[in-house]
């Protein structure tokens, strides 16, 4: 059999990784690995019944497994479809009863309006009548007094003049007096809208929604002690002992940015991503060199990704979350915080962010809270990393590395020997690596934070080295300083 990558024979075998391997893959993947073997050797010594009736018992239980994620989603589709129905109907019914009051206050208000107009309408009638009747008896005394002084004597003239004079006076005192009569005003009608109405329409327009549709996940328990588990689990334990860690600088990348850089990651297809603080977001190939700015709007602070097409960065200023689509180049979501937020992790389906220097809270993907974990730190929470249940985070001015679990409580602090520890990753072993910037070093401390090491430091090369990211599924990756001069290759292996 030959090696798919260098066409040569397989002749070779690495405990380290249970992986047969070409004179050309031990030489350049697996230098550091111990106890290489020949494949043969290996072959003669394993007995192949009891691998083959071990692996097809593996292949069994991973059938049974999809079978009963199969039927398990299958049957979850069919319950979601009716909750989905439910609360559709539940919406409906809501909108109902608030439709039927509101029908009835505007029943209300319209038999209301009806009858102030009509007691209005039928004042004003009554006015105009009493008006017109005055303006007849007018009419009539301007024909009277043509005809009073005709064919009459002067005593009778005179008579006749002066009783329509008397007649005139009184609609004239009539005509006085309706200047103070309340029936001469214009009248309108209106409708003074009630407080408390304008009050709830705020609310209304405010309420984004009558409820909250959100997702309930349950775990299956898929856990199974399988041959190849007991393998990787055993091989843990063998190198999880940080004594036996070392790194070595490969190669010192200039990449110039030369500004101060407030984040960096190694995307899974091996290309980098650096951070200008409250600036632009750069996308390195993975060899060091510069592709592009990706064009998202705003002063990003922390970067993480969430799959391959897709990162997550925070902006501080708009206390936001912002996804980006790195196909199509576009921002997807934006998660408003209510707080400032800086550190950014991606693990288990969900991101984990730091909220000033007192809160991580650990949001889905849409934005809901799962957890806010409060915490103290003297920085603000800059550099975080969630694995395993477990959150670590490091605090710059305080000079430690702190690691909580998912609820809250302290699992341990380290503060020995630190001078200013900035990013941080988790190595595979769970052990974590720590950028201390201020001893230009780097520091491997152990999983359950008792001890640690110092892998490399300034006589190695390194200046304030920020930030420290593992490729994806490497025990290599990339070291850069806090203003962005260059990007230094490392390997790290467990002799």
């Amino acid at each position: 059999m030959e090696c798919n990558k260098h066409n040569q024979p397989l002749s070779l075998y690495c405990p380290s990784h249970l992986m047969p391997s070409c004179d050309v893959c031990i030489s350049t993947s697996h230098s550091k690995c111990n106890g290489i073997t020949s494949l043969a050797s290996v072959v003669d010594k394993t007995k192949i019944e009891n691998s083959k009736e071990s692996v097809e018992k593996d292949i069994n239980y991973f059938l049974s497994i999809l079978d009963q994620l199969v039927t398990s989603k299958s049957k979850n589709i069919k319950t979601g479809e009716n909750h989905c129905i439910g609360i559709k109907k539940s919406i409906n019914e809501i909108r109902k009863e608030m439709n039927k009051h509101l029908d009835h206050l505007e029943e209300k208000l319209c038999q209301e309006t009806d009858i102030i107009w009509n007691q209005e309408r039928s004042k004003a009638t009554d006015f105009i009548s009493e008006i017109e009747g005055k303006r007849e008896n007018l009419k009539e005394m301007k024909e009277h007094l043509q005809t009073v002084t005709t064919n009459t004597s002067k005593l009778q003239s005179f008579l006749g003049v002066h009783k329509i004079e008397q007649q005139v006076h009184q609609c004239q005192r009539y005509i006085e007096d309706l200047e103070n009569d309340e029936r001469t005003k214009e009248v309108d009608i209106k409708m003074k809208q009630n407080d408390e109405i304008e009050n709830i329409i705020g609310k209304l327009v405010s309420i984004e929604s009558v409820g909250e549709v959100s997702v309930v996940k349950t775990e299956i328990n898929l856990n199974r002690e399988t041959s190849l588990r007991r393998k990787a689990q055993v091989k843990s334990q063998e190198q999880s002992n940080i004594n036996n860690m070392t790194m070595n600088i490969e190669t010192k990348i200039k990449i110039n940015i030369e500004k101060i850089i407030s984040d960096m990651i190694c995307l899974i297809d091996g290309r980098v991503i650096i951070v200008e603080m409250y600036g632009k977001v750069n996308l390195l190939s993975s060899d060091g060199k510069l592709q592009k700015q990706l064009p998202i709007p705003g002063e990003a602070r922390s970067v993480t990704q969430i799959n391959e097409d897709t990162i997550a960065i925070t902006y501080c200023s708009e206390r936001a979350i912002k996804i980006f689509n790195m196909d199509n180049e576009t921002v997807t979501k934006v998660i408003k915080l209510g707080k400032e937020c800086y550190g950014l992790s991606f693990s288990n389906n969900s991101l984990t962010v730091g909220l000033n220097d007192d809160e991580i809270r650990i949001i889905d993907l849409e934005g809901n809270t799962l957890k806010s974990i409060q915490v103290q730190s003297e920085s603000n929470l800059y550099h975080l990393a969630y694995c395993d249940k477990r959150i670590i985070y490091s605090d710059f001015t305080g000079k430690a590395v702190y690691c909580v679990d998912d609820s809250g409580k302290q699992i341990w602090e380290y503060k020995r020997d630190l001078m200013g520890p900035r990013g941080l990753c988790i190595d595979t072993y769970g052990n974590i690596i720590a950028a201390d910037c201020d001893s230009h070093r780097i520091i491997v401390i152990s999983k359950d934070g008792q001890d640690s090491k110092v892998l490399i430091s300034k006589e190695d090369g390194l200046e304030y080295p920020k930030f420290i990211c593992f490729k994806h599924n490497e025990s290599s990756g990339f070291i850069c300083d806090s203003t962005g001069r260059y990007l230094a290759k490392f390997n790290l292996s467990c002799e």
